[in-house]
């Protein structure tokens, strides 16, 4: 029957409603599409699937609460020490409200590098996801550990305190997030984390953990 005819290749074999170089080109494009383009294609497919939305949920929990501690530390690091001196350009010296330092300049730009991963802890906690949010602090401290030891001409030349300190802050940051009844289990858990890492750190990360808990 012609119908028939219509629906088979050359081959004779029946073919499905997408042709393969059509399927191909789909999973192509999805690869192509930046971050928030495949984010604003997972809303339309809820939207027009809602019944997926409990599993995109629970895709999602599992991503958020197994953080890899060493991938997080390598982030920092990379963002810590990926800066180059010429980042200064446009944000140190002569500015139209004034004089900017350089040091001054490193350090907003560095705070700026990791802020996302300290989002990612903070997004954590507001999820009630402890134990995630202190693999991530875990690994923001390695890292900064890390990038602290590299020998860099970059712009943490510029700040050279900036991995201790900030390292520092993201361990009060974490403990003040914590509900009062769990900090001391977190604190406990986070400077084991630590100790067996990086012993040389335990001591800063306890104290810093402590005197957010009395604070």
């Amino acid at each position: 029957m012609p119908g028939q005819r219509a629906k088979r290749n050359l081959g004779g074999k029946p073919t499905s409603g997408l042709r393969p170089e059509s399927k191909a080109r789909s999973a192509s494009v999805l690869g192509k599409m930046t971050a928030s383009q495949r984010a604003s294609v997972l809303q339309a497919l809820l939207a027009r699937h809602p019944e997926l939305r409990s599993k995109a949920e629970q895709i999602a929990v599992d991503m958020i609460s197994s953080p890899s501690v060493e991938e997080v530390a390598e982030e920092v690091r990379c963002a810590v020490t990926g800066l180059g001196v010429d980042s200064l350009h446009g944000h140190a010296g002569k500015q139209p409200w004034g004089y900017v330092d350089p040091s001054e300049a490193a350090w907003e730009l560095l705070g700026e590098a990791i802020e996302e991963l300290l989002a990612d802890m903070r997004r954590c906690m507001c999820l009630v996801l402890q134990g995630a949010a202190v693999d991530v602090c875990c690994g923001i401290v390695l890292g900064f550990h890390d990038a602290g030891k590299s020998s860099s001409d970059g712009l943490l030349a510029w700040a050279p305190d900036f991995p201790a300190e900030t390292a520092g802050q993201a361990v009060e940051t974490l403990l003040r997030a914590c509900p009062a009844g769990d900090r001391a289990a977190a604190r406990d858990r986070l400077v084991e984390a630590v100790g067996q890492r990086v012993p040389e750190w335990e001591w800063m990360v306890e104290r810093a953990a402590t005197g957010a808990i009395k604070k």
